[in-house]
């Protein structure tokens, strides 16, 4: 079944969900963080429609290596190959927040072999969402502020000010390699902070008190 986006006025996206398009690593504290490199040029990855489930929702994991990073998700409404930036900014139609999950043991030990490493970033539910604040209620894409608490302790704070690759750049570089589509998902990267999500965390998500979401590990 296609997945249905939603934004937080209760009104449904015309299209369902395509695809997830990610970046690694476009917060230098994160690289740092986990021993990696500083990338010169955006790390991109894609996520299928099937790893999106929806962060109104109780939250389940396939296991207890699973770690959260949570990152700013835009929502494209338009269709757009090989973008400029001001065909980039005005593709984008909602804001909102995700979790990149990843299967962090899976990876390191699929990486140390050069395996490819989706099934430790793609599975299903790998990528829970919140529904989307439409665009017009933003001002400034460069100052947008974040965090994660989980079981009430703050793990993670962000700012889109401290991407290595701004959004709207980012979303134009993207769309020379992928033609993205009206209802594809950008996820923007997470900073530092990451770490494991265990069964019976609270989990709470905030993005400028517009997006505030909570969710329980089950």
């Amino acid at each position: 079944m296609a997945y249905p986006l939603f934004f937080n006025d209760g009104s449904k996206f015309p299209h369902t969900l395509g695809k997830i398009v990610c970046v690694g690593r476009n917060y230098a504290e994160h690289a740092k963080e986990l021993n990696n490199p500083i990338p010169t040029e955006p790390i991109l990855f894609i996520k299928p429609e099937s790893s999106a489930v929806s962060l109104n929702e109780d939250l389940s994991i396939p296991s207890s290596d699973c770690h959260y990073e949570t990152e700013i998700a835009i929502l494209i409404g338009s269709n757009i190959t090989s973008a400029s930036e001001s065909e980039a900014e005005a593709s984008i139609v909602g804001i909102g927040l995700g979790l990149d999950l990843t299967r962090r043991a899976l990876q390191s030990k699929l990486k140390d072999k050069s395996h490819p490493w989706e099934v430790a970033k793609c599975f299903d539910g790998a990528c829970p969402l919140t529904d989307f604040v439409k665009i017009d209620q933003f001002s400034d894409l460069t100052k947008l502020e974040f965090s994660l608490t989980i079981n009430n302790e703050l793990k993670q704070v962000g700012n889109s000010g401290d991407m290595l690759n701004a959004i709207v750049p980012l979303i134009s570089y993207m769309s020379k390699y992928f033609t993205l589509k009206s209802g594809d998902i950008i996820l923007t990267g997470t900073p530092k902070g990451v770490g494991e999500i265990r069964s019976g965390d609270l989990l709470k998500l905030n993005l400028m008190d517009k997006v505030k979401v909570s969710t329980v590990v089950v």
